[in-house]
């Protein structure tokens, strides 16, 4: 019985570790309900793959189970600083500097967490904070279903993957996502059931048939602790940090959207189709519709809201001036309609003065000018009573030069003294703040410095994104050139922020309609007693930006354009990818997402990638389907007509899939890919013998009819790994007693040795189809003796010369 089951192998051990990372990576598709896209599920599977692989590994060497998760862990940080960072001590390994980039990375991706509404977008920082959580379940789950032999304890932190998005998304999580974690779990469990049961039967080496009831008991209890912790801290990630599933029930469903300031607008914009948001009635006169203000800027990444949301006041109901707002003016009633609107931001005209029809979740922010909820919801038709019309030029040039604004709006970090110096070259012969800031908004929009409105931004040039735009590139959409004028404005001492909300739409019968292309971002500067005015500095060509009459009565000819005269843009979908950490990038490069450094994936990068796995899929269920044990199996019928196809298409499937392999690696990076190619095209002879070994192992244990010449072909292959060949001119027997001097076999190894040999001449020379019943047992005697007299080289392992120089040569008998 031992016999046959060991030319199996002891797949039910090996499969352990494959199989509780393919259920880390199942439970993992969760996610899906709270991230958007699927390159962060390649990510995830490379890092799985990395996490099990270090596990089977250190565990070859005979490592304590402690050590094995701390190799693993670590192993998890090099392929993060790999991917995430280009300061890697030899790329690979973590240093003081590649940690402190990592870390900030992390950072990006925690704030985007705190106020973003599900599904954020698919950005480099997100991915960063999913390998890091999903690398350590990996490891835990590793470490109970392998390393404790305690699957059914890990389910408990699978469990704890799937509360993250159930917490977050206000929809059901997706069906699928259930089945498949819970497939994979139950494989898990039968992996380890066919273990058990193996070992009680006394099939598997140095087990006995007692359980590991105490250790498991020990580690369920151990994991019940992990989970609920972890389940406690990671349900306390939410918008601006708060417990989601506090206060009312969220309404709406599939299909809404919203605007989010670190992840969604420029997913907005990539839409798609386009649809309606909003219906506005009693609008009098063109004017932007502000969702949100960010007033944190970032170097090289964009703007942020900043400092979390205050309590504020009930949006329903009277509101407070916002500051410098001397509260004058004649208000309008404006009634708004949400159509396709789910969000934590209820968007407002000019300035507030009084709310209706709005429930007791929204809060108002006079600091920021914004409505928000702790959590996005749907809101009812709402009405508001708001003053649009803004104070004269004459008046805003007069502004007191007292400021009375927070601190906050006048921080310019990062910022290179290059486009300090523009700064105030272009406001030099200005003396008073609202001079400066039409000088700067000219600058952008007057069509001499070669600034044009595109989806399409230019590549970066330097490690400096804002310098880039503005002397190099001088092609972005909105957010560029807001994010680009509002911090030139604070670098020239002008209170400024970025305002992220929609441009007024175009008329259908009795209202306004706003839809997802009319998603805008402006510059807002402060002037003291007047408050925040609009600057829109991106110079479109489509009628629907607005120019206030402070700057529309400007214009060189000294003529007034009245109120709602225009100056902008194209359609405002974008065709690049979203960038994840922030909404207001100016040609953000860095950490927080590739869509605005760099070109899209190439397509011959992709169609490479869909032909070459496609190919290896196909080749490989052929072969399959194709192998058939018995002669007369009409599977195989087209191999034994064809038998130079099959090395063909073992070849070109091999090829096919390290080409997919690598260019799917690629995606995450070409420092990463390489490396791989190399240890996977290294790893192909051993994949070979691997599979050679495996096929004749089958046919020995089959006793078929090829059962002997399939042993004889194997040992003749384990003695040229060894670095003894078998002339072909000798006989059987010959060989043999060559073989068992050479390796030095023992009397174990020899009488298998005998049996074997009389079983390949009888198969050779005998009438009988049916193989030695001994076969098995005596083939097993012999490889024992073979790895304990002659163990293989870890050089023969990796590089085979069975495989590598198939042809031996012929020599004489020593």
């Amino acid at each position: 019985m031992a016999g046959r089951t060991a030319p199996g192998g002891n797949w039910v051990v090996s499969a352990t570790p494959a199989v509780a990372g393919l259920a880390t990576l199942c439970a993992a598709t969760a996610l899906s309900s709270v991230i958007g896209g699927v390159v962060w599920l390649v990510n995830l599977a490379v890092a799985i793959i990395v996490v099990a692989g270090t596990g089977v590994l250190l565990r070859a060497a005979r490592l304590p189970i402690p050590l094995v998760g701390l190799g693993q862990v670590f192993a998890l940080l090099c392929l993060l600083v790999t991917i995430f960072t280009r300061t890697g001590v030899l790329v690979v390994l973590p240093g003081p500097q590649s940690l402190t980039d990592l870390l900030a990375v992390l950072g990006n991706a925690i704030a985007e967490v705190q106020t973003g509404v599900p599904p954020v977008d698919d950005s480099d920082a997100m991915r960063c904070l999913v390998m890091v959580a999903i690398g350590l379940v990996a490891v835990l789950v590793d470490l109970l279903a392998v390393g404790a032999s305690a699957p059914a304890a890990s389910g408990l932190v699978l469990l704890c993957v799937f509360a993250v998005p159930a917490s977050l998304a206000d929809e059901m999580l997706p069906l699928w996502t259930f089945a498949f974690g819970a497939g994979a779990f139950a494989l898990l469990l039968a992996v380890d059931g066919q273990h058990r049961h193996e070992a009680w039967r006394g099939r598997l080496p140095n087990r006995g048939g007692g359980g590991a009831g105490p250790a498991a008991t020990a580690v369920a209890g151990l994991a019940v602790v992990i989970a609920l912790l972890a389940g406690g801290v990671f349900t306390l990630v939410g918008t601006v940090g708060r417990l989601p599933g506090t206060g009312d029930t969220v309404g709406g469903g599939a299909g809404k959207l919203g605007l989010d300031p670190m992840t969604e607008l420029r997913g907005m914009l990539n839409q798609g189709a386009n649809r309606e948001l909003f219906r506005v009635r009693g609008l009098p006169e063109a004017s932007y519709l502000r969702a949100m203000t960010l007033r944190e800027y970032v170097p090289d990444q964009g703007w942020r809201i900043g400092d979390d949301l205050p309590a504020g006041v009930a949006a329903n109901g009277e509101l407070p001036a916002q500051p410098g707002d001397p509260g004058d003016g004649e208000t309008v009633e404006i009634s708004v309609e949400p159509v396709d609107w789910l969000d934590n931001w209820l968007p407002v005209y000019g300035r507030p003065r009084r709310m209706q029809d709005v429930d007791e979740n929204w809060r108002y922010d006079p600091v920021r000018g914004m409505v928000y909820s702790v959590r996005a919801r749907q809101a009812g038709a709402y009405k508001m009573q708001t003053v649009l019309k803004t104070p004269p030029q004459d008046a805003l040039r007069g502004a007191s030069s007292a400021l009375d604004v927070e601190d906050a709006y006048l921080e310019a970090p990062g910022v290179s003294p290059e486009v300090t110096n523009l700064a105030r070259d272009i406001t030099r012969d200005q003396d008073n703040a609202f001079d400066k800031a039409n000088a700067l908004y000219r600058y952008f929009t007057d069509g001499t410095q070669g600034f044009t409105y595109t989806t399409q931004t230019s590549g970066p040039q330097t490690s400096d994104a804002l310098r880039d735009f503005v002397f190099t590139g001088k092609r972005g959409y909105c957010e560029q050139y807001a994010s680009a004028m509002a911090i030139m404005a604070r670098s020239v001492g002008l209170p400024s922020r970025v305002a992220m909300g929609f441009t007024a739409g175009f008329p259908i019968e009795d209202f306004q309609t706003i839809t997802t292309q009319d998603a805008h971002a402006w510059v807002e500067i402060y002037f003291p007693g007047y408050g925040w005015m609009v600057f829109d500095p991106t110079p479109l060509s489509d009628g629907r930006g607005v120019v206030p009459p402070y700057i529309a009565g400007l214009n060189p000819d000294g003529e007034e354009t009245g109120t709602t005269d225009t100056t902008t843009t194209t359609p405002t979908t974008t065709t690049t990818a979203p960038s994840g950490s922030t909404s207001a990038a100016p040609g953000a490069t860095g950490e927080d997402g590739q869509s605005e450094i760099s070109e899209p994936i190439p397509t011959w990068h992709t169609a490479t990638l869909l032909i070459s796995a496609g190919l290896a899929v196909l080749l490989t269920a052929l072969l399959l389907a194709g192998r058939g044990r018995r002669r007369g199996s009409p599977g195989a019928a087209w191999l034994r007509r064809t038998p130079w196809l099959l090395p063909v298409l073992v070849g070109v499937a091999v090829v096919a899939g390290l080409v997919g392999v690598t260019l799917t690696v690629a995606l995450l990076s070409w420092w990463l890919a390489v490396p791989v190619l190399v240890a996977l095209v290294a790893a192909v002879p051993a994949g070979l013998r691997g599979v050679r070994r495996r096929t004749r192992l089958q046919a020995v244990a089959g006793l078929g009819p090829d059962a002997a010449g399939a042993a004889w072909q194997e040992l003749l292959a384990e003695s040229v790994d060894r670095g003894t060949r078998v002339p072909t001119t000798e006989t059987v027997r010959v060989a043999a007693r060559r073989m068992a001097r050479a390796h030095n076999l023992d009397e174990q190894g020899r009488d298998g040795l005998r049996t074997l040999v009389g079983a390949v001449e009888r198969s050779w020379y005998s009438t009988r189809a049916e193989a030695d019943p001994a076969l098995p047992q005596a083939f097993d005697n012999v490889r024992r003796s073979l790895t304990r007299n002659a163990p293989l080289a870890l050089r023969a392992k990796v590089l085979p010369r069975s495989v590598l120089q198939p042809n031996p040569t012929p020599e004489s008998d020593d």
